[in-house]
């Protein structure tokens, strides 16, 4: 049975795995059909999806028809002006055919001026709020990519209550002494305001190379069941994480199966091992943060 843990203040106990739904953008119905009956399978209740993510909002749809009251339902909008970001969501609802969201988060805030604007008067966090007080969400929260987000999330919850963050986490990412510091600020953070900390990027392997085939994530992500084990260990192992899959689909079982038992910690001479036997690579750097 997969691990659960309240999700934040929210009063939701989410599967410690939750359902990157950024895995449908690109299927076909029949295809997202049959990957969502898997993960209602494997017990996950929990699915985290976004209005940039292709398709995906619509490929739920019909699943959601009949299964809504399962699941914590999150989305995301990439605006920052608040007319804007609210337009989002009302099409984000349409798509999906639901009410409300449980929760709304900004997409990717992690660049000053987008910051700012958001945060501003008129802006997409005062828009949500004001959703949030709707009816339309239940919650608000804030996720991001890069070596700077953790930072910059630390810096949201000093403004806004928001109710979870998202980020990434794995173990190479976690060896650079100053994204761990911000890591460990923002988790302390987190705790003491009882806010949801999500993380995404567990199984990453690195920025693509020049190797031909189908792609369906930015990022090349491990393949091998053994090194995916440990890598989802490594943040479940945690108790205070949550683990956001990735967008190909076809490592789902994989990362399923390694939650589904013992997640304790590998050492850190198995990670290393990893890092050395796959090729694993940091996915950002100063240069490559925008992306």
């Amino acid at each position: 049975m997969l691990p659960t843990a309240p999700f934040g203040r929210t009063g939701h106990d989410s599967t410690r795995i939750i359902f990157g739904a950024a895995a449908l953008g690109a299927m076909s119905q029949e295809r997202a059909d049959a990957t969502l009956a898997a993960v209602a399978d494997w017990g996950i209740n929990h699915i985290d999806t976004a209005a940039s993510y292709g398709a995906s909002e619509d490929r739920l749809q019909g699943w959601l028809a009949t299964n809504r009251d399962t699941v914590f339902l999150a989305t995301k909008t990439g605006q920052r002006d608040g007319t804007a970001a609210r337009a989002e969501l009302e099409t984000s609802l349409e798509r999906m055919g639901v009410d409300h969201v449980d929760l709304i988060q900004l997409h990717n805030l992690v660049e000053d001026d987008e910051w700012e604007r958001a945060h501003a008067p008129g802006g997409a966090v005062e828009a949500l709020a004001a959703a949030r007080d709707e009816g339309l969400v239940s919650h608000i929260g804030v996720t991001g990519h890069g070596l700077r987000i953790a930072g910059m999330h630390i810096r949201s919850l000093e403004r806004f209550d928001f109710a979870s963050v998202l980020f990434p986490v794995n173990f190479i990412l976690l060896d650079n002494p100053s994204y761990r510091d911000d890591v460990d600020t923002l988790l302390a953070m987190c705790a003491d305001r009882d806010v949801a900390a999500q993380t995404i990027k567990s199984i990453a392997r690195g920025r693509w190379g020049d190797a031909e085939g189908k792609r369906f994530s930015w990022y090349e992500p491990l393949t091998d069941a053994d090194a995916i084990g440990r890598a989802v260990r490594h943040v479940l192992s945690d108790p205070r994480l949550f683990l956001n899959t990735t967008s190909d689909a076809r490592l789902l079982p994989m990362i399923v199966a390694a939650a589904d038992g013992d997640i304790s910690r590998p050492s850190d001479e198995e990670l290393r091992a990893d890092i050395a036997t796959h090729g694993i690579t940091p996915l950002f750097a100063k240069d490559l943060e925008r992306i």
